[in-house]
C-alpha cells in the first residue's frame, strides 16, 4: 500500500505497469504497449506519470525579482499563468538545476529532476537574505502529471473537477499539472475514463529525445554549459542583467566556440539493445563524445542524445557502445558569435 508521502507512484499498481529505470524507478516505463503509448502522445492525447519530479514553491512579494537575479530566465513581471524554463548555474556557467516554472499570482511553482527538489529548495533558501520570499520543498506533497498531444486541452477539461486548482504549466503541446498527491489517482482515472491513454516514461522520453530536448543529469555532466545544450533562448534569456554564470553565457555568445555540441543520434535499428548512458561516442576508433538518454521512438526507431566535440564534422558517423549511429545536428558548431540566434521561449 502506498502512502501519500511515498515517492513510489500508486499508478504503478495499474494493470500492465512496469517500473522505469533510474532515475525514474518510482514511475512507470510503460503500461504494456509502449509503441501505442507513443503514438497516442503524438496523435491524440496521453497522460504521463512524472510524479517523481521535485516540486518547489516560492512565495512572497519579492519572488519574481529575486528569482530573476538567481536564474538565467527573465522573470521580472512574469504574467500569472505563463510557463517558462530557467537554469540555475554556478559561477563558472555550469548547470546546477533546470526548472520548469509558472507563477500563479501569489507564488512561483517549479519542478525539477527527481531527487533534486530538496537541494534546490536548500540552495534558494540560502540566498534569501532580507528579501520577502519563502521557499518550500513540496516534493512529498505534489505530483507532476503531464498531458501531451493535440487533444490534451479537451482531456484536461475532462479532469478539471478532480484536478481542482492545481498549478498548470503549458509548454507547446504538453501540459504539466502539479497535483496534490492525493489527487493523482483520481485525475488519472478521470482522464482514462475520458479516453486519454496512459503512457509511460519510455514513450515520453522517446518523444523528448526526438524533439531535441535535453534532460538535466541524463544528458548533461558537471561541465555542461547552456550553449552546448541548446538552451539559449528557451531557458536562457540573453537580454537581462547579471546572474550567476552570466559571464560564461555572454562570453560564448560573443565569441562562439563552445567546447561541445548536442546531437541527435539515429541508432542502427538492427541492434537489440540501446547504448548505455555515459557510453563513449567513437569516430574511427577514438572517443569524441558521450551518449546521454536513449529510447525507441515509435516512428524514428532507436534514438539518443549525445554530446560531441565541437570540431567533429557534422556529417560524421559514429559507433556508440558498439552500435552504428548517424548524427542530426541540434547545436551547430558555430553557435554563438558566428551563428544567428533567434531568441525564443517555449510557447505557452
Amino acid at each position: 500500500m502506498h502512502t501519500i508521502g511515498s515517492m513510489t507512484s500508486p499508478l504503478l499498481s495499474r494493470p500492465g505497469a512496469v517500473a522505469a529505470e533510474a532515475p525514474d524507478t518510482d514511475v512507470a516505463a510503460h503500461y504494456g504497449e509502449p509503441a501505442q503509448e507513443g503514438r497516442a502522445l503524438d496523435r491524440a492525447a496521453g497522460w504521463v506519470d512524472r510524479g517523481n519530479r521535485g516540486v518547489v514553491r516560492v512565495s512572497g512579494p519579492d519572488r519574481l525579482g529575486w528569482l530573476h537575479s538567481l536564474t538565467s530566465q527573465y522573470l521580472e513581471g512574469l504574467a500569472p499563468g505563463t510557463a517558462t524554463e530557467a537554469l540555475v548555474l554556478d559561477t563558472k556557467g555550469h548547470l546546477r538545476f533546470h526548472l520548469a516554472l509558472v507563477d500563479d499570482g501569489t507564488a512561483v511553482w517549479a519542478h525539477t529532476e527527481p531527487g533534486a527538489g530538496a537541494e534546490l529548495a536548500a540552495f534558494l533558501d540560502s540566498m534569501r537574505f532580507m528579501l520577502r520570499v519563502e521557499v518550500a520543498d513540496l516534493s512529498a506533497e505534489r505530483r507532476v502529471l503531464t498531458l501531451a498531444g493535440p487533444d490534451r486541452e479537451a482531456a484536461l477539461a475532462a479532469a478539471a473537477d478532480a484536478a481542482g486548482d492545481a498549478p498548470v504549466l503549458r509548454f507547446g503541446d504538453e501540459t504539466d499539472l502539479l497535483l496534490p498527491a492525493e489527487a493523482l489517482v483520481p485525475v488519472a482515472d478521470a482522464l482514462t475514463a475520458a479516453g486519454v491513454r496512459p503512457a509511460g516514461m519510455w514513450a515520453y522520453e522517446a518523444r523528448r529525445i526526438a524533439a531535441h530536448r535535453p534532460r538535466a543529469l541524463l544528458d548533461t555532466d558537471h561541465r555542461a554549459i547552456p550553449h552546448e545544450m541548446g538552451w539559449v533562448g528557451s531557458a536562457v534569456h540573453l537580454e537581462k542583467g547579471c546572474y550567476p554564470g552570466q559571464e560564461t553565457v555572454a562570453r560564448v555568445h560573443n565569441l562562439g566556440r563552445p567546447p561541445r555540441r548536442l546531437v541527435l543520434l539515429h541508432l542502427d535499428g538492427t541492434a537489440e539493445r540501446l547504448p548505455e548512458r555515459g557510453a563513449a561516442i567513437e569516430l574511427d576508433g577514438r572517443a569524441v563524445g558521450v551518449a546521454g538518454s536513449a529510447a525507441r521512438h515509435h516512428e524514428l526507431g532507436p534514438v539518443a542524445l549525445g554530446l560531441v566535440k565541437r570540431t567533429v564534422p557534422v556529417d560524421a558517423e559514429f559507433t556508440v557502445d558498439g552500435i552504428a549511429a548517424g548524427q542530426e545536428v541540434i547545436v551547430p558548431p558555430d553557435t554563438g558569435a558566428n551563428a544567428e540566434i533567434t531568441l525564443r521561449r517555449r510557447p505557452a
